[in-house]
């Protein structure tokens, strides 16, 4: 990336920006060493960069959730894959960070490993029958003296065929009601847990996907997060936590992307001309750089609000919101690059090569945007209908 388009994309404070680029130089040996190797493998590599480590509360600038957000584009731009930072910003900021505010230090120190990569962790929420409506769930956990029996089923679960623990949500009580579920953390190796289908996708095909069974699946009392009843509050802040910051993830390949286009548009003779004198080549240029500059400005505004002890729930439409642009952004960015690159962005061995499937499929992980919309208008008050 030259200099000049560096400094104009530089919109966070100076110690930020450092981390960003110091993070990048580390990265970029190990990221080409663990190229090809399997999901596992390239996991352990990240982890052992420290990419999974958390800061502790009140850290000095930049803050825990700033530093972890600005290690994830530093490993972007070193040319990780976007399937592998999208599992890791996925566990960071969707398990860890909420779990860390949910069990109390001593409960987090028994499962703090995965910050050294000795345990992936899971998020076990969609059913085959529903992901969006939570109260359709038909996963139950029914107590018995100081534990639970787990029973159901969750699937198109992110890193499900590889982890080794779970945050499993469930019925505890059968009415509609905001009491009726409860969060648990499972450890996958229980009599009664099993692997269902893993999935083959299009769109971050290098982090696998599936289903986990569990058939009469015992859990000690110690296994529930918060109260009995509290899952609805688990999973408004783990969804807060993950929508405001987990497409991070995008900011990388995003500038790899721009960087790539605008080399590509200087160089180019086109009509006699270079193809970056053209105003539509410039105009499509300059509309990348506004998405990539403003989806910066959110991620960061949001790390910011979270390093400052924002609440979550008060963070709902703004994480939303943020969820929405950014990843509208990434799809606008990558079609623009698209364009200009012509047939080459469909050849797999030219370096314009694009991805369209896996920018498109952060319009929906972590909540379809049309929902989202939904749900913005209702805590704006309009009356909309469940």
């Amino acid at each position: 990336m030259s200099a000049a388009l560096a400094s104009v994309l530089r919109s966070g404070a100076p110690e930020t920006e450092q981390l960003v680029d110091d993070f990048r130089d580390l990265a970029e040996p190990v990221v080409r060493q663990a190229e090809g190797k399997d999901f596992l493998a390239q996991w352990q590599a990240m982890a052992d960069l420290g990419v999974l480590r958390l800061a502790p509360p009140g850290a000095t600038a930049p803050g825990p959730v700033t530093r972890s957000l600005a290690m994830i584009e530093g490993l972007g731009l070193a040319g990780a894959d976007p399937g592998l930072c999208y599992a890791l910003t996925s566990q960071i900021f969707g398990m860890q960070f909420p779990l860390r505010d949910a069990v109390g230090a001593d409960a987090w120190q028994r499962v703090a490993d995965v910050q050294e990569g000795g345990a992936l962790l899971c998020h076990a929420l969609t059913e085959r029958g529903g992901g969006s409506d939570p109260f359709s769930m038909r996963t139950r956990a029914r107590r018995e003296g100081e534990g639970f029996v787990l029973d159901g089923a969750k699937t198109f679960i992110t890193a499900a065929p590889v982890a080794d623990r779970a945050i499993v949500f469930a019925r505890t009580a059968e009415e509609r009601s905001p009491f009726a579920l409860s969060a648990f953390l499972v450890p996958l190796d229980l009599p009664g847990v099993r692997r269902g289908e893993t999935f083959t996708k299009t769109a971050l095909p290098t982090v696998p996907m599936g289903e986990l069974l569990f058939d009469e699946v015992r859990l000690p009392g110690s296994a529930l997060l918060g109260r009995q009843g509290s899952g609805l509050a688990v999973m408004a802040s783990t969804t807060a936590w993950e929508r405001a910051v987990i497409l991070g993830y995008a900011l990388g390949p995003m500038r790899r992307l721009l960087a790539r286009t605008v080399e590509w548009a200087a160089e180019r003779n086109h009509f006699g001309r270079r193809m970056g004198a053209s105003h539509q080549v410039a105009a499509r240029v300059s509309d990348m750089a506004l998405a990539l500059h403003r989806s910066r400005v959110q991620l960061y505004a949001m790390a910011a609000r979270l390093d400052a002890g924002t609440p979550t729930r008060l963070l709902a439409a703004e994480a939303a919101l943020t969820k929405i642009s950014v990843s509208e952004d990434y799809v606008r960015l990558t079609g623009h690059a698209t364009a200009l690159a012509g047939v080459r962005a469909f050849l797999p061995g030219f370096d314009l090569a694009a991805d369209l499937a896996s920018p498109a499929a952060a319009l929906t992980y972590a909540g379809p945007n049309d929902l989202l919309r939904v749900n913005v208008a209702r805590q704006l008050g309009l009356p909309v209908e469940n």
